[in-house]
Order: C-alpha cells, then structure tokens, then sequence
C-alpha cells in the first residue's frame, strides 16, 4: 500500500478543510494509500512533521494557505530525497496555487493529487538558512502579510490586505540598500522591494509580468524607490496595481541570484510570513529543485469552478 503523509492547517482561510475532511481523506483511501494526518498545532509545526516522517512516505500532501506550503517545503528540502508534493490550497489568497492552475475547489485539488502531474519547481533559497516558494519582500505591504489578523483574511481575502496597505501609505518608510546581482549594481532607497516566482502576488496578476515559469531558474524582481511628491506615490500605486506606464521609480529585471545589504536591520517576509530581520540578504534559485503535483497540461481548459472533479467522477460512473 502506497503511504501517505497529510498535513492539515484547520485555521488557514475560512477553515472549509474542516467540513471537507472526512470526504477527502476517504477519496485517498479508496485511491490506496495508508494516510497519516498531523493537524499543525503552531508555527514551524509543519516543518518539524515533514523532516520527521516525509521520507518514509510516496507522497506528501499539504492542505494551507501558502505559509503552510512554506513549511512543508522548507521541512521536505531537509530530506535527501524530497518527496513527491500534493497541494489543497484553503489560504486567503493562495497565490502559488493560481500560479500552478491547481483547482480552487477542494475537492477538485484532492482530485488533482491523484490524477495530476508531477510538474518541477524553482525554490527560492534565502541567507542559506530559509526557504521561499514564491515570494521573499520586505517594505511597504509586506508587514501587512502577517500583521494582518486571521478573521480579516477571513473575510476580505486579498482585499484585506490592499485596506491594510492604504491605512500605512502615509507612513513610508525608506531603507537605504545596495543590490548585487549578474554585473549590475543598485544603490538606492527603497520603500518595497519582492523576489517572486509566480504570476499573483496578494491576489493580483498585475505586479509581475505574464511571461513568468516557475521552472526557468530565474527570479522576477521588483523594486520601488522612495517618492518624492504624492503625485510620485500615486504614479506608482497606478502602475503596480492599474497597469499603467512605468515609471522611474520602479524597477523591474530578471535574476537567479541576488545579494541585498542595507546599513539598519529590514524586516522580510517569505511567503506571507514574518522571515527574520536582516542587514545583509543573499537570495538563490534552485532550479527544479523539487516536484509538485498540478493539473495535467492535457486537461487545463477543463479546470473551471466545480467543474474538473465533476467531469471526472461523471467519466468514472
């Protein structure tokens, strides 16, 4: 019997998980496997269970928003063999599923771990010490990640944290930086900056370009300089969130590695959570460096809501 290690977050998102259990958990027996749930139970929580029992299993499946994909990520790259990742996203935003076109029901994604391809992913190694699967930032609208309350993810969703972000717009804090990366150099203030490997940051799909795969070894990197004026700040609000033209204060190019150093600590968040105060950052890509079970190519223009784990079960009855 092929085994199984589930990891079940019950507080991500609107906690849907809670009344999908059961039903998801027999859908994987019928399908073989010997499952072992771990409900996490606190922070890093994720992380010790995955390097504890990941490599005793075929699969490990993980049902979260993207901080606890985080988790179970940086537990599985511990592994001398990292196993096979399924994901069920149940967050506030679940922006790296949207990356991967994995369905938003869950259902659909329980179905998807069964039926889906294995599909190779970059992994964003930060300070040697810490993982990221989409997104490593620091600045304005980072901090919101997760001093965000959890009921207002609840409720609003992305929307919480663009409230969030308009409350501090007034409040800008600028941080003296110099980044490295290829033959270029950049020294600047900067009021936000993000190294991503998706196509929705926060729930939008404007912030970083449509050309993005998650598998190129290369990073998208952003980085905004202090405005002058509010015209300045309005001008770079519309162009991240309305398109418009850039402008000269934004920055955008493509890396595989980065160094980032600062004179005074900057707070960054990986994936949403809070990742540690640093004077000094060096950011890598690691190609491929593990594999994700996602939605077969053949079989994208089915994933509708509702729609792909209907169409199979009525193919299957």
């Amino acid at each position: 019997m092929k085994k199984m290690l589930f990891v079940v977050n019950p507080r991500s998102g609107r906690e849907q998980i809670r009344t999908r259990l059961l039903e998801i958990l027999d859908r994987f027996s019928k399908a073989g496997y010997e499952v072992q749930v771990h409900v996490t139970q606190c922070p890093k929580d994720a992380t010790r269970v995955v390097e504890q029992f990941g490599s005793e299993k075929d699969l490990v499946v993980c049902s979260g928003g993207d901080g606890t994909l985080n988790e179970v990520i940086s537990g599985l790259m511990e592994l001398e063999e990292p196993s096979l990742l399924g994901y069920i996203p149940a967050g506030s935003t679940n922006d790296y599923a949207s990356s991967l076109q994995i369905p938003k029901s869950m259902m659909d994604a329980a179905e998807n771990v069964l039926a889906g391809e294995a599909y190779p992913i970059d992994i964003g190694r930060f300070c040697q010490d810490r993982y990221f699967v989409y997104i490593a930032a620091f600045g304005i609208f980072t901090e919101i990640s997760y001093q965000t309350p959890q009921d207002k993810k609840n409720l609003l969703g992305h929307q919480a944290y663009v409230l969030e972000g308009v409350k501090s717009l007034a409040a800008l804090k600028a941080y003296p930086m110099l980044v490295e990366w290829d033959d270029q150099v950049l020294e600047e203030e900067f009021v936000f900056g993000m190294v991503t490997n998706t196509i929705s940051v926060g729930g939008f799909k404007g912030l970083v370009t449509q050309s993005v795969a998650l598998n190129d070894g290369q990073f998208e990197v952003l980085l905004i300089r202090k405005p002058r004026t509010p015209l300045d700040l309005s001008n770079i609000v519309s162009y991240m969130f309305l398109k418009e033209e850039p402008n000269d204060y934004v920055y955008k190019f493509k890396a595989d590695r980065l160094k980032i150093t600062s004179k005074a600590p900057v707070d960054w968040v990986l994936d949403g959570e809070f990742g540690g105060s640093r004077t000094e950052v060096v950011i890598e890509n690691l190609r491929e460096r593990m594999k994700i079970l996602r939605t077969r190519a053949d079989e994208l223009r089915d994933v509708l809501p509702g729609g792909l784990w209907q169409k199979r079960k009525t193919e299957t009855t």
